[in-house]
């Protein structure tokens, strides 16, 4: 066995900034969110719980959301047993790499492989079932190897973990509004760098800047559909040298967190020349889809009929979607449910989603894109963004919009 600090309870902690870095929930919110976790894990008959995080980009949350460990580089799991204190397990490598003062779970180690410490702790405690969150994408492949020795059975347990911190608490909710203020600020920097002349990647800076200023750290994807002749290309990429035209659509997806760690999305369309008439033909049906959508966002109602009622008016007008509609978002980026037309989960109040429908021409070729973060509510869905979907050309400015907006209602 690796050396460990000395056991401790976990620390009293407050909603608020520790040092420079990030917030930590209150005492009695962790104790919620271990109450839910273990009341699923008993349900499923399990004796521990490994939860796995890695520092790409929205696989980190996991292991925040039940320790406050912030990833700088690497990985971390946390084995969080069904009675008793978890444990942080670094690699051995890791042992210098990210601030272990700031998590409220005090019980560290550093084995040389993660994996074979785990195995011969649930050896010596007698697990029979251990869950795992993070098996298919997060696991490293040398724990797992170490893992399959065990005399326990390996549990998947993504699913089960997302359900159980779906619902998200007060303090969650404030976290969760602080980042869409972030990532909204962002957006009118975005808006203010727009130029055709400049690269799409100095367009992008200043948000990023902003970001960074104020709170997102490394905890950011930021990358975009373009194209040109008032269209963009159908997938994805990274920012880069190429310059801007006037009649270059540009459709960047912004997706970051506050100092609290939740993520969410946003994105909304910028040209300042003309659109194509098939893009046209894409944007007059978004407003209605949207708002189909979010009537549809409502306790009891289920997360295929929200993809159905997106994707049903876009193939009236003969589009179909690039992909999934949107999914539950929280202290990490992808989170369990979908909202697809198999995922006949039922909605709940203060569930959070992204929704971010991708319309593609017949040819899967050219594709109109957006963003936004929504909470379930009671009789419908709340659009946390109150940013209009248009087609931005620069020349907005975050007040002017908004007296527009309210002229309008």
């Amino acid at each position: 066995m690796s050396s460990r600090n000395a056991g401790s309870p976990p620390a009293k902690t407050s909603n608020k900034l520790i040092g420079e870095g990030e917030r930590l929930p209150s005492q009695r919110e962790i104790d919620r969110r271990y109450k839910n976790i273990r009341s699923c894990m008993e349900r499923e008959g399990l004796h521990a719980l490994i939860v796995c995080g890695n520092q790409y980009a929205g696989f980190e949350g996991a292991t925040f959301y039940v320790s406050g460990f912030e990833i700088v580089h690497r990985y971390v799991y946390v084995v969080l047993p069904l009675a008793g204190e978890p444990t942080l397990v670094f690699p051995r490598e890791a042992r210098w790499i990210g601030d272990k003062s700031k998590p409220w779970i005090k019980d560290h180690v550093w084995p040389a492989v993660p994996g074979n410490w785990i195995r011969e702790r649930g050896q010596e405690r007698g697990w029979k079932r251990v869950g795992i969150y993070g098996m298919d994408f997060i696991l490293a492949v040398r724990d797992y190897l170490e893992l399959i020795k065990s005399p326990f059975e390996l549990v998947p347990f993504d699913r089960q973990f997302d359900m159980a911190r779906a619902v998200k608490s007060d303090e969650e909710l404030a976290e969760v509004r602080d980042a869409m203020d972030i990532i909204v600020d962002g957006f009118w920097e975005l808006v203010a760098a727009y130029q055709p002349g400049k690269t799409e990647a100095e367009i992008m800076a200043p948000a990023v800047q902003r970001f960074f200023a104020r709170g997102a750290g490394p905890r950011m994807m930021n990358i975009m559909l373009s194209g040109t002749h008032g269209e963009a290309e159908a997938s994805f990429k990274v920012p880069g040298h190429r310059v801007v035209a006037a009649d270059d659509l540009l459709l960047y997806s912004l997706e970051v967190t506050g100092a609290g760690g939740y993520w969410v999305e946003f994105s909304r369309p910028l040209i300042c020349g003309q659109v194509s008439p098939r893009t046209q033909a894409m944007a007059d049906v978004y407003p209605h889809a949207l708002e189909e959508a979010r009537k549809l966002m409502r306790a009891g109602e289920l997360a295929s009929n929200v993809h159905r009622a997106v994707a049903q008016s876009f193939a009236k007008h003969g589009f179909a979607l690039g992909h999934l509609s949107g999914h539950s978002i929280g202290a990490t980026m992808l989170e369990y449910p979908a909202i697809g037309a198999k995922s006949d989960v039922q909605l709940e109040e203060n569930m959070i989603f992204s929704l971010h429908p991708q319309v593609v021409d017949t040819e899967g070729k050219v594709c109109l894109y957006t963003q936004d973060t929504y909470r379930i509510g009671r009789t419908e869905g709340e659009c946390l963004a109150d940013v209009p979907w248009k087609f931005y050309n620069g020349q907005e400015s975050r007040n002017t919009t908004h007296e527009l907006r309210t002229i309008a209602r």
